[in-house]
Parts: structure tokens; sequence; C-alpha cells
């Protein structure tokens, strides 16, 4: 049979499999599938949509007996393409397979943990849990964007809450692939659900089992010993990274070389009381002090500790302003459905050569401008006074005992802070979080004035007191727009930079990347390595060890595309 005919009957049974309507083979329609986030893009034969999880299944087996390349997708929110094909040089076509239509969440243990299948969202495990008093790993940030639970298990997802660490699990149902070339089904979920893949999937669907069926194994559903190793504030390492051999477990960061069913995830208590307070300085090493002080000294630790630069609160405010407005007065929920308006909008506009690229920023962008400063004054304020900004959130027994240490920091050292109002503390937190949009936003506003974009996202040594980046003149003078963000209680930074006309980004990276590694550091911190990362050899052999003929998700960490991980001179 010729490829071709061999792909049109691998479509056929797709569409036999999940229905027709959700099986795309349109390149218009198959775009927001094709093309990452904010990073990558590539072709696909076809993308299948299932309903069930023995629709995946089924059309696992298909691919597979095809004998064609696999990525497993949940909501595409990666930062760094991870999740979609990225150029041409595959040696097989591509299926990708989307799991947002399978989104359920079951509780277990009284919520204490859930069981969230393939496509359920952050968010989603926000509204489950909120009844019952508690709340998911993560909260406010990728969970903004429509974030799925897999997808974080999958690709290291950092999070901001400092006691709480990368999102991790020992629990969890995939598939994979033997190097005999196989497909098998694994349940290491802890639940009987029997024996075949048809009746495990089936009963996990219906959740179609009891009380006594769920059992608690000696594994984590978290990575419960983090608490312990953020306070380690004079380790030569960092707190957490992507290439962490302590968090690589089968689905948790595996990067889509499995393709993944569920995870059980711990879920935590909400607290009683919780006060956020806005520290500004203009000195780092302010900073430095106070996160060494409550790491080491205090007996609870904070909820969270977002950072932002005066430059990236001005970008934030200028750029993310529409996307926080979306937020804060219609809810998190509404952002996907804005993206897939953004989307829409893109797509009808490219048939339009009159109109500029990126025709829905725009759009948004002039919009956004039509409304009233949204910071509170206090804040503001701040930005005039202070270079470096700070948003600390403490609970319980922990506000009072920051509230006093700050009154005592203070009388001695640079800076100053104020206890925010709740309106105040979530405008702060969600002033934060709407920066990792802003900096496209704004390439795209200055596209003519200003060069590409580099993004990175770095892990300091727990030790590192010099935290905040002094580039050498030779790297510094290359860049138009330096914006600083991060979680700097676990020093991780995500650090952005739009270049000048003409300069060669990746070049630029490179460089900045050697200083890193000569300071210790580790990158990417919190995301997945993608097709913008190298991955180092420990990472590449847990990939090989888990999908050794390459078929699920090749090229990840710049690996080789071909099947078995031949180079493409071996083909």
């Amino acid at each position: 049979m010729t490829n071709n005919a061999s792909n049109t009957a691998l479509i056929q049974e797709l569409k036999s499999i999940v229905g027709n309507s959700f099986v795309l083979t349109d390149n218009t329609k198959k775009q927001p599938y094709t093309k990452g986030f904010r990073f990558g893009s590539g072709e696909a034969l076809a993308v299948v949509r299932p309903a069930t999880l023995l629709e995946i299944w089924q059309a696992l087996k298909a691919c597979v007996a095809a004998d064609v390349i696999v990525i497993m997708q949940a909501a595409n929110t990666g930062l760094t393409g991870g999740s979609t094909p990225d150029g041409k040089d595959y040696d097989r076509p591509i299926v990708i397979i989307s799991t947002m239509r399978i989104d359920s969440i079951q509780l277990i243990d009284n919520a204490k943990q859930i069981v969230g299948l393939a496509g359920s969202t952050l968010f989603g495990l926000e509204d489950t849990l909120a009844p019952h008093g508690r709340e998911p790993h993560s909260v406010i940030g990728s969970s903004c964007i429509g974030a799925s639970i897999v997808g974080g298990i999958c690709n290291n997802s950092g999070g901001a809450l400092v006691q709480r660490g990368p999102a991790y699990t020992e629990l969890s149902l995939f598939a994979q692939i033997d190097d005999q070339g196989n497909l098998s089904l694994v349940n290491n979920l802890g639940i009987n659900l029997g024996n075949t893949p048809e009746e495990i999937l089936t009963n996990l669907q219906e959740q179609n089992y009891t009380d006594a069926d769920v059992q608690f194994p000696e594994l984590r559903a978290s990575d419960d010993e983090y608490h312990e190793r953020v306070r380690d504030v004079d380790a030569d390492t960092p707190s957490r990274f992507n290439n962490d051999g302590r968090r690589l477990y089968e689905s948790s960061g595996c990067a889509g070389k499995l393709a993944v069913f569920a995870v059980r995830l711990d879920t935590y208590p909400v607290p009683d009381k919780h006060q956020v307070f806005y520290v500004g300085t203009n000195d780092p090493g302010v900073l430095a002090q106070i996160r060494r002080d409550i790491l080491s000294k205090f007996d609870n630790l904070p909820v969270s500790g977002e950072y932002l630069h005066r430059d990236c609160y001005d970008a934030s405010k200028k750029y993310g302003k529409d996307t926080f407005l979306v937020i804060d007065k219609l809810g998190s929920k509404y952002i996907p459905k804005m993206f897939g308006i953004k989307r829409t909008v893109d797509r009808i506009a490219d048939n339009f050569k009159f109109l500029p690229n990126k025709f829905s920023d725009r759009i948004m962008q002039y919009l956004s401008c039509l409304w009233p400063n949204h910071l509170p004054k206090r804040m503001d304020e701040y930005r005039d006074r202070y270079e470096h900004h700070w948003i600390v959130e403490m609970s319980n027994a922990g506000v009072a005992e920051a509230k006093a240490y700050f009154d005592e920091f203070f009388k001695t050292n640079e800076g100053s802070y104020f206890e925010c109002t709740e309106d105040e503390g979530e405008k702060a937190i969600l002033h934060r979080f709407v920066a990792g949009g802003a900096i496209g936003r704004m390439q795209t506003m200055n596209s003519k004035e200003m060069g590409a974009i580099m993004t990175i996202d770095v892990a300091f040594p727990r030790n590192e007191q010099d935290w905040f980046e002094q580039l050498p003149p030779e790297i510094d003078e290359q860049i138009a727009v330096k914006l600083y963000y991060g979680h700097l209680f676990c020093h991780v930074m995500h650090q952005n930079y739009i270049m000048k006309p003409g300069v060669d980004a990746k070049a630029v990276k490179n460089k900045i990347l050697e200083t890193f590694d000569k300071r210790g550091a580790e990158y990417p911190a919190e995301h997945n390595v993608g097709h913008e990362y190298f991955a180092k050899d420990a990472l590449k052999s847990f990939y090989k060890k888990l999908d050794p003929t390459n078929s699920f998700n090749p090229g990840i960490g710049k690996t080789s595309k071909c099947k078995h991980w031949h180079e493409p001179a071996d083909k």
C-alpha cells in the first residue's frame, strides 16, 4: 500500500472510532493544534479529538499499527513548543490526539486526592474542590490560560506556591510502546479497575469503582518533600528544575513520551486566613536577605512570593491590561474562550493581506487603552519609588509572623512594605501573572522598532545571593528590552528579552546560558524543554527508556525525530 493510501486508510479508521467531525484534516482547522501557544509549529496528518478514554486507546492502537508518530496534546498552553510538531524533518506522518473533550475530575478520600482524566483543567479542579474547602497544587498562573492537570504533570510544571513544589505524582494510568513496537496499558493509579484495557478505561471513565477498590500504596501523589528542600538556603543546587532526577517518574516529566490517560494527585486545605504584603526596594540585596530569613527562620512558609521588576511592572500594566481586565471582571474561566476567539480572528485576518499580523492583539491593545487605570494607587506609588517589587502572601499563623518581621526589618533596611487590602492583594497577584503575555504583545505593537523575542526560564542555586542579573556590556548592548519576573523564594526566574533589530536572538541566548552554567543554574526551571532547549543526558536517557521506538512526541529536547532514535543520516 502506498503512503498516501495508507494515510487515507488510517484517517478513515480514526473517523470510524471518534466520528467524522472529530478528525480534522483541513489545515485551517488543524492550526490551533499544530501551532504552539508561544513557540513552535509544524504539520500533522490529522488531529483526533476523542470523547472517551477508550477512544484514545483505540486511536492509539490504529496509529501504532500504521507506524505513525503520535503527539498527545491537552490544552496546548506550553511555552516551549513541547506539545506540537516542530518543523518538517520527521521520518513518519504525525497524528495529534487532543484530549480536551475528556475533562472529568473524580474525588477520592473525601477530596484529599483527585483523579484527573486526560483533558481536565486546573480551573476545573479549583471549581470542583472549592465546595470541599480544598485547593489544587497550582492556582492562578498557568491555570489562567486553561492549562491541563495532566499537562502540568508531564511537563514539570513548577507553580508559584512555595510549600508545594513542582507538579508531581507516582500514581498514573498510561499507555507505553515497548522496544518491539507493542502498545500496552499500565495502571499505576492505585485503583482496581479490572484487567483488560477496555475494562480499565471504561470503569475509570464511568467512575465504576468503590472506596474498597482505592488503594494507598507507598507512592507519592505530590512532591511532599519540597517544603524541606526550599528551606535549605545554603545548598549549591536549585530547589526545582526540569532535569531533576528526583522528580522524573513515569508520567511525571515524561514530556509526552507516554500517552497519559489519568493522574492521581493530592489536594490541600484552603487556609482560614491569608494576607498579601507588598514589598518595595531599590536594592536587590534587601530581597535576598528577606528570602533567606523567611525560608530559614520562619515557623511558617509563605504561600507565594512573586517578584516583578519595575520595567516589567510597566510592560504588564500597558500590554497585559486586557487580560487583567478579562480575568478581573469575568473570571479566569473566560480566558480559554478569549484565546479561542483570538485564534479565530487571526485565522480569518491572515486571509487578508492588507491586515497586519496578530490582528487580534492589536485590536485588544487599542481597546484596552480606552479603559481607565486598573491598578491600585498604592501599587503605582511603589512603582515610582522602587525598582524591585515583591508580592509576598502568607497564611494562618504566618500572617502575624511576617508582619512582625517586616516591621522590624525595615527599621534598618532600605525599602518599605504595606499590607494589601483584599482587593489590592488580588490585583497585585493578577498583575504579576499577566506579565507573561505582556512581552509578546509589547513586541507585536513595536515590531518595526524591535527585534526578536527571547525568553529564559532559569533556576538559580538556593545559596545564590546575587540573584538579579547584571549582563556583560557586550551582551547588554544588543538587547532593547529586559523584563524580569519570577518565583523568588524558589529562586526561579523568568527572564524575557527583546533584541534590537537585526540581532541574532539565539546567539545572545547561548551567551546568557553560558553565564548561567558558570553559576550552577539549571534551565528550564519549570517548563518542559520542549523544542527550545537541549535535553541533558539524564533527561534524554529517561525519554529513551519510556519510549524506545521514539514514536511519542519525537524531537523533544532537540533529540532525534527518527524511529528508534536514529539520526537522519541513518534513515
